[in-house]
């Protein structure tokens, strides 16, 4: 049998039928001796598809897509013949054309394509040649209900190849209807010779443009939009002919200024070289306005099927371009997740030092000054680079799912760039920032600790150095040698005092060296000079113990000569020691600094204030009595007239200096009031800066915990589709975004705590530092789970699963993940396989597969399989992958079954760039009887396949 696509036109279809049509007579006999003849006619309705064809059944599924595009084309035959006479003659002349070139290989011909069709026996032979297949025995006879008969079986035959034919019966045809016959005729057309036609996913007349327009694409002034009006002046069909058969003509030299010529020399070159008659007259094409479109597809399909065999290259260079555009695509992706990465971790492994760097330079503003940048880092580093790290997870989580669509091995990064070692990385990050902030205050308020120590030190020092002074030379002195009694009683009296002077500033000395030794086991940047200060004061000390007793032993030897006691001065010297002592440790502790953190420590010192100025009251009464007697000892001195009577020799302090110090300590008591005041105002600050914090961080923290337990139950639950899954991913990263001003207000309000230096918060739970990881995890939880639902989008709409399928998956996934981690371990996901149906038996061969399909899950050696591997293994199973074999096999066309293909070759069938890529990329094929430039296509399709 025959069908239209036949390229043995040697075979004599006569010698099947042994008819001989040159006479009707003779076409009657020969088809009564049909082998499968029936006797009589089913009456079946045929109507041309002037309004509607539907291909359906019989395997013709996915062969057409679509009715409408037939329903408009013969609706448009329709109108546009009934106007305009001249697109009736040229289909005529291209059907006729048409039809005999397929019934010459049956030995016959048709003249009048309205006339000859009358009888349906030429017609039934022309959908057998066609289709290849053979028809109902034509009834006998020249009635015209035997005419209608067989014009019916030719036309059953049609509807039986899945074309419904509307408005036409048997009738028109037997009547000689010329619309009806040749509406039929392009229906058989439409049918036999360019439904068939497919090019990248298109089919029919939109597959039949498209591969015009890409064999004339080179050509110089043809750009191929239509099947009309673009081919008047010939250059298309000349393009056609010179793409294929380059020999039969020379492009270069034709001119868009002359049609007729243009359009006579390809219909030449067709009809003398390729075998495809001359359907179209060239007169007609140039005089017409529009040249009827149908007869023009007609003509371009008999050189669409004339070069079917360079077609098959053409769909190979498709397939090898389509695996290399999916490469390329993946190595961009790759590189720029290198480069991301780089990025990344450098800023990592520059940044974490800074953090586990603990060390200041001893200094409370250097300290102060890496607090400043800590701050930098988190408010305007940090940020952005959690945002980079996500971009990373998704461009990388992205790329695995394309490469595992596309049946490619999974992207490998350079060793040291892994997700897992930047999520490493980034840990360590992490614990370094980690206490990084705490123990900088800590510090700081170290480093203030000990300022305020050595202000102290420096206080009691000038303090005990100003009492000191010229205490050496006094006591060196040898005056109670050549005294009287009266003075060396007095100089002996006025040395106890010094004494016990001096065993009180004894306890002053050991402050000063208990500070000092603080000061140095807490590491003061200025240590050496307090030590040396206060080794001056210690050794002057210790030189003051011996010039004391020295000079003790001296008045004791002299003693018994002198015997006058002044009683009164002895009086005055024994109150006003331990009153100026008094003194000064009242002036000191008034002046003292203090350190407190809190409204009761506050408190206490404010209460022992009071405690103190209730002494007062007793000490005015004891500086009144001092002050009284030395007026008595002047009244004495007065009314006796004693020399020298004014000088106490029993104590060096006066009653002037008794007065000045007293006054300054009257003086004293009000300033610390308002100091203790001015700290308690502090600490109800700190309070309330402590209060608004808190409020804050127990609105934002409970936020945070119920939006990541929302975006967790929207990963792991189920849904009616991902894509509503995606949605309330999408409004919640909206939600959270809306969030980040409360976040950035608690920041400021962490920064007023710093700055007053507040380390705890009893009145929430919820620290910034731990706010910031909720916040960080919050960002990363949805980010992840968007790019994991656009994943699975992906993959469900690459492998055609249905939203029942995939709930059905998830479902299964959420039972065997017990602990709601998004991930199955080995055991939990062979279980899940057995209950889903699959066989893994439990044997060895059993471990051995299923090991193999671990490695195809889990290709990084997790220890776990994740949702969307799961997904994709469970699809695999159920459709077809491409393979090396099947792109070696597309290479070996485009080389003309060569084992090596030319740059040339690659160049010609591919488009530049992949083209470019593939040279660059394929390695040279080294074997004897190869061109110098030949390159080894089947190890590159091996590569892009490797695991």
């Amino acid at each position: 049998m025959f069908s239209h696509n036949s390229g043995d036109s040697s075979l004599d279809y006569r010698t099947h039928r042994q008819v001989n049509l040159e006479a009707t007579a003779g076409e009657e006999e020969a088809l009564s001796a049909h082998p499968t003849a029936t006797t009589s006619p089913s009456p079946t309705a045929i109507m041309l598809a002037q309004q509607q064809m539907q291909y359906q059944g019989n395997g013709n599924n996915g062969m057409m897509q679509g009715e409408e595009i037939y329903m408009q084309q013969e609706e448009e035959w329709e109108r546009e013949g009934l106007l305009d006479p001249a697109w009736e003659k040229q289909q005529r002349k291209t059907f006729t054309a048409w039809c005999n070139s397929h019934l010459r290989k049956a030995g016959t011909q048709i003249d009048n394509i309205e006339e000859d069709f009358q009888n349906g026996l030429k017609l039934m032979l022309l959908l057998e040649v066609l289709s290849g297949e053979q028809l109902p025995k034509p009834d006998r006879g020249k009635m015209r209900f035997h005419k209608i008969a067989n014009v019916n079986k030719a036309l059953d035959f049609i509807a039986s190849k899945g074309v419904r034919l509307v408005s036409i019966g048997a009738e028109e045809i037997v009547d000689g209807n010329v619309k009806m016959t040749l509406g039929m005729i392009w229906t058989i057309i439409l049918r036999f010779a360019i439904q068939d036609i497919s090019v990248d996913e298109m089919t029919a007349k939109d597959g039949l443009l498209l591969w015009c327009q890409r064999k004339t694409a080179p050509y110089k002034n043809v750009n191929v939009q239509n099947f009309h009006t673009n081919w008047k002046d010939g250059l298309a069909f000349c393009a056609l002919i010179h793409r294929h058969r380059p020999d039969l003509l020379d492009y270069s030299k034709l001119s868009k200024a002359n049609p007729l010529a243009n359009l006579n020399l390809a219909f030449d070159i067709a009809e003398k070289y390729l075998d495809i008659p001359r359907m179209l007259d060239a007169e007609d094409m140039v005089d017409m306005v529009r040249p009827d479109e149908h007869s023009i597809m007609t003509y371009v399909s008999c050189f669409y099927h004339a070069f079917q065999g360079q077609n098959q290259a053409e769909s190979a260079a498709n397939r090898v371009s389509k695996a290399l555009a999916g490469r390329q695509g993946n190595d961009d992706l790759e590189n720029e997740y290198d480069r991301l990465a780089s990025d990344l971790l450098g800023w990592i492994q520059r940044t974490t030092p800074w953090l586990e760097n603990r060390v200041t330079d001893n200094t409370l503003p250097g300290a102060r000054k890496k607090l400043d940048e800590f701050r930098t880092y988190r408010t305007q580093h940090k940020p952005p680079r959690v945002g980079q790290k996500g971009q990373l997870e998704t461009a990388f989580n992205t790329l695995q799912t394309k490469l595992r669509l596309n049946n490619r091995p999974p992207y490998m990064p350079k060793e040291g760039r892994m997700v897992s070692d930047i999520a490493n990385a980034w840990k360590n990050l992490d614990n370094a920032e980690r206490g990084f902030e705490d123990w900088l205050l800590s510090e700081m308020m170290r480093l203030e600790r000990l300022d305020r120590l050595a202000q102290k030190f420096k206080r009691k020092a000038d303090i005990h150095e100003e009492w000191s002074k010229g205490k050496d030379e006094l006591l060196s002195r040898n005056d109670y040698r050549n005294a009287t009694l009266s003075e060396v009683k007095a100089l002996k009296r006025k040395h106890g005092a010094f004494e016990s002077d001096l065993a009180v500033h004894q306890e002053r000395v050991e402050q000063l060296a208990a500070i000092a030794e603080e000061l140095n086991k807490l590491g003061y940047h200025d240590s050496p000079a307090i030590n040396s200060r206060c080794q001056r004061i210690c050794s002057s000390w210790d030189r003051l113990g011996v010039l004391t007793t020295q000079r003790r032993q001296g008045i004791d030897e002299v003693e018994k000569i002198l015997e006058r006691v002044d009683t009164l001065h002895l009086d005055f010297a024994k109150r006003v020691t331990p009153f100026n002592n008094w003194l000064d440790g009242a002036r000191e502790d008034l002046v003292d600094m203090f350190i407190v953190h809190s409204i009761e420590a506050t408190q206490g010192l404010i209460n022992d204030h009071e405690q103190f100025k209730s002494t007062l009251i007793e000490a005015d009464k004891e500086y009144r009595l001092l002050v009284g007697i030395f007026q008595e000892v002047q009244r004495f001195a007065q009314q006796h007239n004693i020399p020298g009577a004014l000088e106490n020799p029993y104590s060096s302090s006066s009653a002037q200096e008794i007065t000045n110090k007293w006054n300054e300590v009257r003086q004293l008591v009000p300033r610390r009031d308002q100091a203790l005041q001015q700290e308690m105002m502090r600490q109800q600050q700190n309070e309330r800066i402590r209060r608004t914090f808190a409020e804050k961080a127990n609105v934002v923290g409970p936020w945070i915990e119920k939006q990541l337990d929302i975006v967790s139950s929207i990963g792991m639950g189920v849904h009616k589709s991902l894509e509503e899954a995606l949605k309330k991913l999408i409004a919640c990263r909206t939600a959270v975004e809306a969030f980040r001003p409360h976040i950035d207000e608690l920041e400021q309000y962490r920064q007023a705590e710093q700055e007053a230096i507040i380390l705890e918060n009893k009145y929430t739970k919820y620290s910034m530092e731990t706010l910031r990881v909720g916040w960080e995890q919050l960002l990363t939880s949805i980010n992840r789970n968007i790019n994991e639902v656009e994943n699975q989008i992906l993959t469900r709409d690459s492998k055609g699963i249905t939203s029942e399928q995939l709930n059905e998956f998830r479902l299964s996934f959420n039972h065997f993940d017990k602990n709601r981690s998004g991930r199955l371990t080995p055991e939990e996901f062979k279980a899940c396989l057995l209950s889903l149906g699959h066989n893994v038996r439990n044997d060895k061969q059993g471990e051995s597969q299923f090991l193999k399909i671990m490695s195809s899950v889990d290709p990084n050696m997790s220890g776990y399989v994740k949702f969307d591997s799961f997904l994709d293994y469970l699809t695999r199973q159920a459709a077809g992958t491409d393979s090396a074999d099947s792109l070696i096999e597309s290479f070996r066309v485009l080389a003309q079954d060569r084992p090596f293909i030319t740059p040339e070759d690659l160049r010609r069938e591919l488009p530049p760039d992949q083209a470019e890529y593939c040279i660059r990329k394929m390695q040279p094929y080294r074997l004897p009887g190869a061109p110098p430039n030949a390159l080894d296509y089947a190890s590159f399709a091996g590569t892009l396949y490797q695991f």
